[in-house]
Order: structure tokens, then sequence, then C-alpha cells
């Protein structure tokens, strides 16, 4: 769960100089929402897709050629903006050795969807976005192995997991993944998310039927969403 392991790596970077026209078509030729802005091989702002659309007019101005042709003075004007008059300069960074978890929460409580992270010596290794937590969540939970999802209620007590992943086995099915966490305001309950997976094929119903024989079983659920 360390974010070295999902960061983008040596992200693409802009220069504080250049316009705000050439940062927006960066941007489109690399398919990307943000740069870290360098000075010197140091970090010293961020700009967002959105920061180069509010240098215009207009939210939603989107700096191509046909928007170019119809308003020649519009983009006289642009091009001589630059990336140092728009972009953010209170950067919040991140060590490549913490954890998505921090990393979302960080994002969360700056309202934000991207961070440049940062090695110890302050040098800009890679860059996080919310992307890339989406990802990681979606490999945790080994979706692309199975589409079916258990969620069961259970009394916390040592060997319950067991127990549930037993029944699972008994029932012919194989478990790809296993996530849990107490139930809000409960620490005697554990609210446990078990993902199967697509091979062997299992008798859901059969399943289900044995499942609340024994446990608090909240539903079974099929992910109708294909993952790539």
């Amino acid at each position: 769960m360390l974010i070295k392991d999902f960061m983008t790596q040596n992200p693409i970077t802009v220069t504080e100089d250049i316009s705000v026209i050439e940062a927006a078509e960066l941007m489109k030729r690399h398919r990307v929402r943000r740069f870290p802005v360098m000075r010197n091989n140091e970090i010293v702002g961020i700009v967002t897709d959105r920061d180069l659309r509010s240098a215009g007019p207009s939210q939603v101005i989107n700096f191509d050629n046909a928007e170019r042709k119809l308003f020649p003075d519009l983009y006289e004007l642009l091009i001589k903006i630059t990336v140092r008059d728009i972009m953010a300069r209170n950067i919040i960074v991140i060590s490549p050795e913490k954890t998505i978890v921090t990393a979302s929460l960080t994002m969360l409580k700056h309202k934000i969807t991207g961070l440049p992270v940062v090695d110890d010596q302050k040098r800009l290794v890679g860059m996080l976005t919310q992307g890339d937590i989406f990802k990681a969540m979606v490999g945790f939970s080994a979706s692309h192995l199975g589409k079916t999802l258990v969620c069961l209620a259970l009394d916390d007590h040592p060997g319950v997991l067991k127990e549930v992943a037993d029944a699972i086995r008994a029932c012919g099915g194989r478990i790809a993944s296993i996530l849990s966490s107490f139930m809000a305001g409960d620490k005697q309950k554990r609210q446990v998310y078990i993902r199967l997976m697509d091979d062997p094929a299992v008798d859901l119903d059969a399943m289900k039927k044995s499942l609340e024989k024994s446990f608090e079983l909240n539903f079974i659920i099929k992910d109708d969403v294909t993952i790539p």
C-alpha cells in the first residue's frame, strides 16, 4: 500500500515561464490534468487544467485551434500569461514511503486531486492522483479475479474469519480477497467483504442459504462492471 508502488514515476513537468497556451497543449498531448512546476530541479508550484481555464474569460475555454481562429485577440492575450502567474505556490507534497491511505486522507483534508511525491532530498520522484488511488483500491479488492462480493456482519471473536472462509470453501467457493473493519460505533462487530474468484463457478443460492444459517449475511452481489 505504499505510494511508491502506485505513483506515476518521472512525471511530466513544466517551467514557470511557459505560457498557459503551451501548458494547455502539453496537457492535451499527454492526457494529464496537472503539472508540477519546476525551477532549477526544485518544485515551486503546481498548475492544473482548472488553473489554465481560469486564465481565460470562461471556464469552458478549450485551447483548441478552432477556438484560436475564432478569438485571435483573446489568444494574443493568453500567450502573454505564464504558468508563474496562475500556479498554486502552497504546494502539498508527500513521501513515496507513505501509504495510499495517508495520501487519500491528505487529499480529502485539503480538497485536492493530486500530490507531488518527493524524496528525503525534496527531489520530485513521482505524482499521485485520485486515479492512481482508485486503481490501487480496485487492485486491493481483487475484482480482476472475480465479480461476486459477499458482505457479512460478524461478531468479533477469535477465528471468526476462518469460520466464514471454511463455510465458503465448503460450498465450493475460492476466496480472492477479504476486506474487514469494525462497524461504525460498534467495536464488537465487523463488516467483512469477501470477493470470490470466478473459477470455479459456485451455486450462489446454495451458498446464501448456507451462510445465513450461521452468520449475519448482508448481501451477495455480482459486480456488472468489467475492470480493465
